[in-house]
């Protein structure tokens, strides 16, 4: 019985082998980018434990998100991502079950919205949408309509351009 919960600093190793097998492909890094990524962002300003989130089944870690502070303007927002599931578990739900613990949870914290950048054809089955329709405006232009946001009706979604956790400007 898959079990989803915050993540544990001993989850750790295990989140970023993980990050390093869902992300892995033949022409790219190894590891991956993201793993990188990740190891940074749980050291960062903008780290919330309670928006890091691990999907454990048989006491193995199978699945992962991360939500971090960012900002529009300077009204803060969450940026979600990387988000992981081990290869051999994806397409059974635990992705949909990580994003929406990601949204509830975000929502009772009293946040306005959430955005990533992801796949078009993914992300929208939960409600997000282009950001730019929410007036959100992405750090590279060129990411368009892969750049989303789910509003979560707490408070009023600020406009302006989004500004993602520190390390992910060293990408």
């Amino acid at each position: 019985m898959m079990e989803v919960r915050s993540e544990h600093i001993s989850d750790r190793p295990a989140i970023l082998e993980l990050t390093g097998r869902a992300f892995a492909t033949e022409e790219g890094p190894n590891p991956p980018v993201e793993v990188a990524l990740l190891a940074e962002l749980f050291e960062c300003d903008g780290y919330l434990p309670g928006l890091s989130i691990v999907a454990v089944d048989a006491g193995m870690v199978i699945g992962h998100t991360i939500t971090t502070r960012g900002f529009i303007g300077d009204q803060p927002a969450l940026g979600l991502g990387p988000i992981s599931v081990l290869p051999e578990h994806q397409r059974q739900g635990i992705g949909a079950a990580l994003l929406e613990e990601t949204r509830i949870r975000a929502a009772g914290l009293g946040e306005s919205v959430i955005v990533l950048l992801g796949h078009t054809s993914y992300y929208p089955r939960f409600g997000y949408r282009p950001a730019s329709e929410l007036g959100i405006e992405a750090p590279d232009p060129q990411w368009g309509d892969y750049f989303m946001a789910l509003p979560l009706g707490v408070s009023e979604v600020p406009a302006g351009t989004f500004r993602y956790a520190e390390p992910f400007t060293r990408l």
